[in-house]
């Protein structure tokens, strides 16, 4: 039978098969013998192949082949920095959840987050979330951050879980394609989802007063079949966003503006740092290009972990 996982705990996969019918499948053992080295072989969104479980009381499945993904999302595991973490796969967009304080999302996740999609050609939009709550000084931020990703081809929404404000623009943006929601925990994006669908019913917590930080709601990856012809793959609230593998001659290629300029440099290997005549750096000098996109690329390109955070006005 062939079915797509619509949640997974690590041990067990839900899946859907074609017949519409929900069955519980385990993964066969050679998966995990393949050099796999990620902590989930499987995530939300794969399409797989399982067979029924005869040897079992109960009627579940056993997932004996995992189909080509045509992109994903992935990030380095937490705790275990040589692992990889896929968070889910063959999703058509991501609705990014940024939101200016409690909690705050700083320019160094929002780009981690942006050049892995771009590295899986995975459209993004970044949805500035709790808008109703903001007062003068956190509005300009927004209007700040939009000038940053706009220009470079995002785009950006204005929303309110709690009045409902663009909800609406979401829902037809959602129309007839699988949309993973990810962001900090505590961004609200549980609540927005419950607005897109209140059916879902999903479960909330408030935000800790003390850490400015969402508690985690959402344990596993979950994808959900919605009443208007669209899924969604609602995510764990992540932290942080290690970046997977990627070649420092190639980075570039995942920042659109870089990519832009990249055949105006002196050499075609050029990796904007110290190279004469790099278009890139030029456009830096000239404030053609974001400071802190850039301090974001050389981060990455230096193989940092994301342990600070950036204020994203003063530079701090």
């Amino acid at each position: 039978m062939v079915g797509t996982v619509y949640k997974s705990t690590g041990s067990w996969y839900w899946v859907k098969a074609e017949n519409q019918s929900f069955y519980k499948c385990r993964i066969k053992g050679k998966f995990r013998l393949k050099g796999i080295k990620s902590t989930n072989p499987i995530a939300v969104g794969d399409k797989v192949e399982f067979e029924i479980d005869n040897k079992s009381d109960e009627e579940t499945g056993v997932i004996i082949t995992i189909f080509d993904r045509k992109n994903l999302i992935v990030r380095k595991s937490v705790n275990l920095s040589k692992q990889t973490h896929i968070i889910a796969s063959n999703i058509d967009q991501v609705f990014l959840l940024v939101t200016i304080n409690n909690p705050p999302t700083f320019t160094t996740f929002i780009d981690r987050f942006l050049a892995t999609a771009e590295a899986y050609s995975i459209e993004t939009i970044l949805v500035f979330n709790k808008i109703d709550t903001y007062e003068i000084e956190e509005k300009a931020e927004i209007l700040y951050l939009k000038d940053i990703y706009e220009p470079i081809g995002y785009k950006c929404i204005e929303t309110s879980a709690t009045t409902g404000e663009n909800v609406a623009l979401i829902k037809e943006m959602m129309l007839h394609k699988t949309s993973m929601f990810s962001g900090h925990s505590g961004v609200g994006k549980t609540t927005l989802l419950n607005n897109i669908e209140p059916q879902l019913n999903l479960k909330t917590k408030e935000i800790s007063e003390q850490h400015q930080q969402g508690q985690h709601t959402t344990t596993f990856a979950e994808m959900f079949d919605l009443s208007f012809d669209a899924q969604i793959i609602d995510t764990p609230g992540i932290k942080g966003f290690g970046v997977v593998d990627m070649d420092k001659d190639e980075l570039g290629d995942y920042f659109p503006e870089f990519f832009a300029l990249k055949q105006n440099c002196k050499f075609n290997n050029c990796i904007h740092i110290n190279e004469p005549n790099c278009a890139v750096k030029e456009a830096l000098e000239n404030e053609e290009i974001s400071w802190s996109r850039y301090k974001s690329y050389l981060q990455i390109l230096e193989g940092e972990e994301e342990n600070y955070r950036t204020d994203i006005l003063s530079g701090k």
